[in-house]
């Protein structure tokens, strides 16, 4: 999103404060020794990036504060937290004299009255997920209420999110995600090697690409696994530990690789004969509308899905099955097994109507109507 509005606008995204437990963990990171030099320097805070109009600031650390109770004292310490990340941004609007600026809070409510420092023209919350592991919840749905309640415009990337948060914000929008469409269509380059990650599995190899954690349907994965002893379910992602443990979680036919760079999706992909969502269909999935649908769709390669998330068929069309149950999944394998030229041109055709860039342009009318409304008074 920075990248794509900084074609046009100036953009100064602001990385996601360290902790001072971050700055001693991660000290001897690459990612650490980038940032050095600029954490405790107003004047030295802006990293700059290959996109001229596009701009890091690095806020000095902030005490780690999640571990305590909710309640009064932590709402102190989280304000103390904001004056801090808050005061290096209003250095930066000062000295650069930036005026009618627009504020986007891209799913960080752990500062989520951080707008009200900075006095923007137009203050924005972008929600991409919903809010559901421990570390998130313990202080996250109080923030988020907040946060969402007070900024002039709410973004969410399912409508599910956008009908809970227009309950406490009624101007509140449906925007979906999108993909790099151009990443996943180096997947078809006849000269792209398959990874070396699946070097030596056997095909079929039906494969995940995402982090392994609680949106999985383990129960009905191990079904498939009995059902297809004669593919190979290829997952390939960083497993959370706290839903699966991978020496626990095993079948004969299932490779658990580990995490692989983005930037070798392409290859991965080029590698699955069906790519997958076996997401299962909770109280939250719902509120899921997943970048990988699209990452996929982008590769040419068939898909198979759970039907977790009724919306997505509004943007897939027919080029995806959504099974409610493993027979269902299974078959769809099967199907997804026999693709054609022809089927594949309508995954792309897909594919190419939700990209990026077509979401950009959605976002950034939005944002032009209510900064025109904000500044005349229309919008309170």
């Amino acid at each position: 999103m920075a990248k794509l509005l900084a074609k046009d606008n100036f953009v100064y995204y602001v990385d996601r404060p360290y902790t001072w437990f971050d700055y001693v963990k991660f000290k001897n990171t690459p990612e650490f020794k980038t940032r050095r030099s600029h954490f405790f320097s107003s004047s030295n805070c802006i990293i700059e990036t290959e996109i001229p109009n596009l701009k890091i600031i690095i806020s000095p650390p902030v005490p780690s504060i999640n571990m305590l109770p909710e309640g009064k004292f932590y709402r102190l310490a989280l304000k103390a937290n904001e004056w801090i990340v808050g005061s290096r941004i209003k250095k930066v609007i000062r000295n650069l004299n930036i005026t009618n600026y627009i504020y986007i809070n891209s799913y960080n409510f752990t500062l989520p009255t951080l707008h009200k420092l900075l006095n923007p023209t137009l203050s924005v919350y972008h929600c991409v997920d919903p809010i559901i592991e421990p570390y998130q919840t313990r202080h996250g749905l109080i923030s988020e209420d907040l946060l969402v309640q007070q900024v002039d415009m709410v973004i969410c990337t399912s409508k599910e999110l956008r009908n809970k948060k227009a309950l406490l914000n009624k101007n509140a929008y449906f925007i979906p995600n999108a993909a790099n469409i151009s990443h996943s269509l180096k997947t078809l380059d006849p000269d792209l090697k398959e990874s070396e990650i699946l070097a030596g599995i056997k095909k079929p190899i039906i494969g995940y690409f995402g982090a392994i954690e609680r949106r999985i349907d383990y129960d009905m994965m191990q079904t498939l696994f009995k059902a297809n002893r004669d593919k190979s379910f290829v997952m390939i992602g960083p497993i959370d530990r706290y839903y699966i443990k991978e020496e626990e979680y095993k079948a004969p036919n299932l490779y658990l690789t580990g995490p692989v760079p983005y930037e070798e999706m392409p290859a991965v992909l080029k590698g699955f004969d069906v790519a997958i969502i076996p997401f299962k269909k909770d109280e939250v999935s719902s509120d899921i509308f997943p970048l990988k649908l699209f990452e996929y769709l982008g590769s040419g390669r068939p898909i198979v899905s759970t039907d977790f998330n009724p919306d997505l068929k509004d943007f897939t069309f027919d080029t995806v099955p959504y099974c409610t149950n493993a027979a269902e999944f299974s078959d769809a394998i099967e199907d997804a097994l026999n693709d054609t030229v022809t089927l594949q041109k309508r995954r792309l055709e897909v594919a190419a109507d939700n990209t990026w860039e077509h979401r950009i342009s959605e976002i950034k009318g939005l944002l032009k109507i209510n900064f025109d409304r904000k500044k005349s008074g229309f919008l309170l």
